[in-house]
């Protein structure tokens, strides 16, 4: 050992030569044995439901007995196992879940009431979104609760997300059509608007709700209309309460070319001055609108801010008030008249003789008789 690290140290040493293949000593090969891996049992009830026996078992003996005895009451199905026990906390769960999305979606709903800054339709925003925030926090709460693994869904969410696109398309478009006229305030609750029925009719109704697919509407005969959001983002909407509350009402009346004008203008004002909803500003006011067959037509103008109690009924009372102001000052209401103009010609005036003839003879008979 000492001559070689001489040698090794040494400056004046020669170079080792390159050993030969047969001379080089490979190192040795050791066996080791490998153990195979010891495959991890996975449950297979629920991750949430085995916890919770568990729990149980530590905290009482008496209890944890009931639950074995729950949990050993099932079958299997597959590599899958259903028990008394895991059906309970599957109930539990989804009822513990539906009851505190309600609680916790109606202190939310009391809160945003308790804000007074806020108008009708940022209301109604806020509770809607304080009621998806909530049902989706109970939701994922549940699923963490039961022990229920997300990847395991993917196929499912995937397949659940084709659905949404092909046949719930329009529940999901009358959401977002919902959200949009509540967050842009061109439709609120309490405005009024109008409507056209099946039919072709159309007519007039106040704003109840706004909800998740549709719009309710309340008319005056009592019918409520169900109005989903995508129409009143697509079509027109005449709203009568957008920017301000107050409408025009337009009243029709004739009067007989032989009345004083100017004094029946003035009962008309009157009249509509008179009716109990009309507003005194801006006052109402009367038009001479068209020259009629039989009449003069004036238009009455007055203005309500009470749209959703009606027009019909404010007509009505003008009207009503008028008509006893026409009778009081003689003011004639005119009904359809005709004037027939016959022009001369040889065949009338011939019908005209003999008309006269035939009325004639009796009386020139008489006096024939009377010289015989």
């Amino acid at each position: 050992m000492t001559a070689v690290l001489g040698a090794l140290t040494s400056p004046a040493a020669t170079p080792t030569p390159t050993p030969t293949p047969e001379a080089t000593i490979s190192p040795p090969i050791i066996d080791v044995p490998v153990t195979p891996a010891t495959p991890v049992e996975v449950p297979e009830e629920l991750v949430g439901a085995e916890a919770l026996s568990e729990a149980i078992n530590d905290r009482s003996t008496t209890v944890g007995d009931i639950v074995t005895q729950l949990d050993v009451i099932g079958f299997t199905v597959g590599d899958t196992r259903f028990s008394l026990w895991t059906l309970l906390v599957v109930v539990l769960v989804i009822v513990g879940v539906f009851v505190g999305a309600r609680l916790g979606n109606k202190f939310g709903h009391r809160l945003l009431r308790k804000v007074t800054r806020l108008n009708p339709s940022q209301a109604v925003l806020g509770e809607k979104m304080v009621t998806i925030v909530v049902w989706t926090i109970a939701i994922l709460m549940g699923v963490d609760l039961l022990g229920i693994d997300l990847t395991a869904l993917a196929v499912f969410s995937g397949a659940f997300g084709l659905a949404i696109g092909f046949g719930l398309q329009k529940t999901f478009g009358n959401l977002i059509a919902g959200i949009i006229l509540l967050m842009d305030r061109s439709i609120k609750p309490g405005d009024v608007i109008a409507v056209t029925d099946m039919a072709g009719n159309e007519t007039f109704g106040q704003i109840r709700k706004i909800g998740v697919r549709a719009v309710s509407i309340i008319t005056r005969d009592e019918k409520e209309y169900l109005i989903p959001n995508e129409n009143l983002m697509v079509n027109q909407v005449e709203n009568w309460s957008y920017s301000s509350r107050r409408v025009r009402v337009q009243i029709p009346v004739g009067i007989s070319y032989k009345s004083d004008i100017v004094r029946a203008e003035e009962l008309m004002l009157e009249a509509a001055r008179g009716a109990r909803r009309v507003l005194a500003t801006p006052p109402p006011t009367a038009w001479l609108s068209d020259y009629g067959e039989s009449w003069l037509l004036f238009t009455i103008h007055c203005w309500i801010t009470d749209p959703e109690e009606g027009v019909g009924n404010v007509k009505s009372e003008v009207l009503k008030r008028l008509w006893a102001l026409f009778k009081a000052n003689g003011i004639e209401v005119p009904f359809p008249q005709r004037d027939l103009n016959l022009r001369d010609n040889a065949q009338f005036e011939r019908l005209i003789a003999a008309l006269e003839r035939r009325e004639t003879p009796p009386a020139a008979a008489t006096d024939a008789q009377r010289e015989s």
